[in-house]
This record gives C-alpha cells, sequence and structure tokens, in this order.
C-alpha cells in the first residue's frame, strides 16, 4: 500500500528542491510575514505527525483551527501531518475525534480527546498559562524528532471528512497542478488547503497567502514584491 499522494509529493519535492519556497504568509494588518521553504514545511509536518504517533493517534483528528482561521501555516501543516500518519482529518467539530487542535482563542479542553492549542504566531512562539488538558502545539512539536516515517494507507480511506462528505486519500491528489507563484486568498478550509499547499507541491509551485483584509494598493504592491505570477486562488 503506498504512503498519501501529497505526503509523498512534499517528501520529493524535499528531497529535489527543498530550499525553494513553498508558501509564504501574510497578515497584513498586523505587518505580519512568514516564508516557510519545502523543506521547513516538510520539517514541520514530520514533527507534527512524530507528535500523533507519540499521542498514539491513529483515528481521526478533529481541526476547527482549519475553519476558523484557514490559511495560517500552522494550520496547513496539519492534514498532511495526518495524512503521513495514515489518519484522517476534519475542520469540522467532532465527538469521535481522537484529537482537537484549537487557535489560541479561549483554549477549552475537549474530553475526552486530547486538545492541542495552536499559537498563530508568525514565528510559532508557544502560548503559555494553557489551562489543563491542553497542550501547546509548539512545544509539542519542536521536542519530537525530524525522522520521517509515512504511514501506508489505502486509497479508498477517508482522508477529509467534512459536512457530512469524504475525500479519499486518492481524493487528496486530484487537484490541479500549479507551476508558478500563485496568490491565495483563503476561503474555505479545504479550498485554501487545495489551492496553498496541494496544488504547488503537485505542480512545483508555490503560495503567497494573504490573510485578513487589506486594500487593493497594498495587495497589489504586495503581489509584484513577492513575484506572483499565477491567478488568485
Amino acid at each position: 500500500m503506498p504512503d498519501n499522494p501529497i505526503v509523498r509529493a512534499l517528501a520529493e519535492r524535499a528531497r529535489r528542491a527543498g530550499s525553494g519556497a513553498l508558501l509564504t504568509w501574510y497578515r497584513p494588518e498586523t505587518g505580519a510575514r512568514t516564508e516557510l521553504s519545502v523543506t521547513t514545511f516538510a520539517n514541520w509536518v514530520d514533527k507534527t505527525a512524530n507528535l500523533l504517533d507519540t499521542l498514539d493517534v491513529t483515528g481521526l483528528v478533529s481541526a476547527p483551527l482549519l475553519e476558523a482561521h484557514p490559511g495560517h501555516w500552522m494550520g496547513l501543516v496539519w492534514p498532511l501531518a495526518a495524512w503521513q500518519r495514515g489518519c484522517s482529518i476534519t475542520p469540522d467539530q467532532n465527538a469521535g475525534a481522537e484529537l482537537v487542535i484549537i487557535g489560541p482563542e479561549d483554549p477549552q479542553p475537549h474530553p475526552p480527546a486530547v486538545t492541542i492549542a495552536c499559537s498563530l504566531h508568525p514565528l510559532a512562539l508557544g502560548l503559555r498559562d494553557l489551562p489543563p488538558g491542553v497542550l501547546d502545539f509548539t512545544g509539542e512539536a519542536l521536542a519530537e524528532p525530524d525522522a520521517h516515517y509515512a504511514t501506508d494507507v489505502r486509497d479508498g480511506d477517508p482522508a477529509w471528512l467534512q459536512g457530512g462528505t469524504a475525500l479519499t486519500h486518492a481524493d487528496t491528489g486530484a487537484v490541479t497542478p500549479q507551476p508558478g507563484r500563485v496568490l491565495v486568498r483563503p476561503t474555505t478550509a479545504w479550498e485554501t488547503l487545495a489551492a496553498a499547499v496541494i496544488a504547488p507541491l503537485l505542480g512545483g509551485g508555490s503560495a503567497v497567502v494573504v490573510e485578513g483584509p487589506v486594500d487593493d494598493d497594498a495587495l497589489a504592491r504586495l503581489v509584484a514584491a513577492e513575484r506572483v505570477g499565477g491567478p488568485m486562488a
């Protein structure tokens, strides 16, 4: 059985052209900018997948973080890490999940699932003073090894669940490849993931993700500075 096609594409791209940019994230209203090379993004995915292994998560991951903040790079790491571990993931709240991924706003545990909170800091600084039952993503992930271990999956097994619809591991690769550098304005969780990560990985391109409000002139300057050549996704 092969591993997930997007996990495989990331590993192959990291070996072939790891130093190139994969994802550049902006929040213009705060001046935040984070650029992740293919190697850096793959490293976060590896550490997160190894964290899932440490926590013995093998089934469903619920990530309402992806619904609340679909374009943030810390959230975009999670689907690939789940697939690398052989798990399925949903942006919906799901009582059957083994793990729940949330943002920094009012972090609360979701028993009996393990709960992890992501700071959404541009440089991934961790959260402090979390309530009992909530783990800080940054601190937990950085303690994990960088080693890449990919779990074999069946093409027909569910990979992404949302609103009663399931995409299989094979379906995750059914995205039009993007060979250029494309601008992404976040919309839904799946569409943003597909445009910002999956399409560039399949096509050898990269994405500039711009979250939050930005006026047209500022956006045009950003597009020019980042040498965006593809259409807005």
